[in-house]
């Protein structure tokens, strides 16, 4: 059993697809994952289908479509029970099963096919509200206090969990939640039974906010010359979601001051996970384990960081549902390292591709694909001409059809719609959906729209044509049986 693969999943909360150094990125350093990305396969057209944590999670753990997992937006509190998940499927096959850090399931120490986790998903307001001992759903908390000798809080610096104020970490470095990620991950490599191949997930709350990097990698990116947020043409159509007075806004133009000051947090967070991740692979190293490994490293979702003054997540812009994804062989399986330009790849890919990667069978669930094969032959016919993706979000859902080339979003509840073409407008600076020269491309992604939302309890379609107005809810009748 033990010839087969180890199989590390690295998993970021709100890391923008952008934000690496290898894809271009003008400020954020990200050395070690450079390297990943240089010894193994990048691919820049990966997105989250439905972009914040519990959705984005459902797709990965269990490879489906938001449709059949059930979760099109956020709800705390509404249990997890899928039959067949990614860990499940790891353990039956007789992998050793561990994770660490951010799960955000419900109920909160629902294993999801692991055999063991370490438990750590932030600030959650649902969790701390609905248990009396926050040390029931968290491993964290205890020890951190355990560590400092008083009742330490992860939130003692005062700064929310979903604001866009920053400041440096208030406690000794090795206390940030990204270093005991690395720190609980480097245990388990020390107990883990080294007759079994093992598959660990290390997942990280940060760079999602608190905007607070250790003092190091906050003035790392402090007085860096940055360029100005992009801000589209069509911005205005949003300004009634928010006001940037409000640190926790959707929306809202705030201070340069204060503007800098989150980037300079949100980046600062990338570089200390991509130093500690360091750490973790030398360990792997000296385990003699590193070159027997498979590496994946990707996020939920990114964060609009200001992009058309709007902040966290769950629009389908580039900021917000644009992520990064990195395959890395072992030298063994003889895979050239590259870039995958040519199609576009999303959470519920992951499942396939890593058991895949294992040698292990692919349940008849998963709706995913493997991305193994695009390895191959770049110019795979066989892939998926477009991803479907949605969420609701100010009351209405939000619906999104890319192609990697192009983008067609609609508002369900004004029937507003948008198209981008990302490929001379990545920064999705222009709306262009009345203009003629683009009204065959907007009528082929309508259309796809509309094929996917048939027979949705939601009744956004006749089968024709798209209908507004229609009363939406996160979580599809299918999973609650309301």
């Amino acid at each position: 059993m033990k010839n087969r693969p180890n199989i590390v999943l690295i998993f970021a909360d709100q890391w923008r697809g952008d934000c690496l150094s290898i894809a271009g990125h003008p400020v954020v350093e990200t050395p070690y994952l450079d390297q990943m990305a240089l010894n193994g396969i990048r691919f820049t057209r990966a997105y989250s289908s439905t972009p914040t944590c519990i959705p984005a999670r459902a797709a990965l753990f269990t490879g489906l479509s938001a449709r059949s997992h059930g979760r099109v937006g956020y709800q705390d509190g509404v249990p997890w029970n899928y039959d067949t998940t990614l860990a499940g499927e790891f353990t039956r096959h007789g992998y050793q099963t561990q994770a660490v850090g951010k799960m955000h399931v419900y109920p909160e120490r629902s294993q999801m096919g692991f055999q063991h986790v370490v438990l750590h998903d932030g600030y959650l307001h649902y969790a701390r509200r609905h248990h009396r001992d926050y040390a029931q759903v968290d491993d964290y908390t205890p020890w951190l206090q355990a560590q400092l000798g008083y009742p330490a809080d992860m939130l003692d610096h005062g700064v929310d969990c979903n604001a866009n104020l920053a400041r440096p970490w208030d406690k000794p470095e090795y206390t940030h939640p990204t270093n005991w990620v690395v720190t609980q991950s480097v245990d388990f490599l020390r107990r883990r039974d080294p007759r079994k191949p093992f598959f660990l997930f290390m997942s990280f709350h940060r760079p999602h906010p608190p905007y607070d990097p250790p003092q190091a990698y906050f003035d790392q990116y402090l007085h860096r010359q940055m360029s100005p947020v992009p801000v589209g043409d069509w911005h205005a159509s949003l300004a009634g979601y928010g006001n940037g007075l409000d640190p926790n806004t959707l929306y809202g133009e705030v201070s340069p001051e204060r503007q800098q000051r989150a980037r300079a947090g949100y980046y600062g967070h990338m570089s200390h996970i991509d130093h500690q991740l360091q750490r973790f692979f030398e360990v792997l190293r000296e385990y003699d384990e590193f070159d027997n490994t498979w590496f994946l490293f990707s996020s939920d979702h990114g964060e609009l960081l200001g992009d058309h003054h709007l902040w966290r997540k769950s629009f389908p812009y580039e900021g917000s549902a644009h992520i990064p994804l990195i395959l890395r062989p072992p030298a063994s399986a003889g895979i050239k390292p590259g870039v995958i330009n040519n199609a576009v790849v999303c959470l519920r890919d992951v499942m396939p591709t890593l058991l895949e990667c294992a040698g292990l069978p692919i349940p008849a669930s998963v709706e995913g694909q493997s991305m193994l094969p695009l390895l191959n032959n770049n110019a795979n016919q066989s892939w998926r001409e477009y991803l479907h993706g949605e969420h609701t979000v100010t009351g209405q859902s939000v619906q999104y059809i890319t192609t990697g080339r192009h983008k067609y979003i609609w508002f369900s509840g004004s029937g507003e719609e948008q198209f981008f073409d990302l490929e001379h407008d990545p920064h999705e600076l222009h709306n262009r959906i009345d203009e003629p020269g683009c009204a065959e491309a907007v009528s082929r992604l309508r259309g796809w729209l509309i094929k996917e939302l048939a027979r949705r309890e939601e009744g956004f379609t006749d089968g024709q044509h798209l209908l507004p107005g229609k009363q939406v809810k996160p979580v599809l009748s299918s999973l609650t049986g309301i």
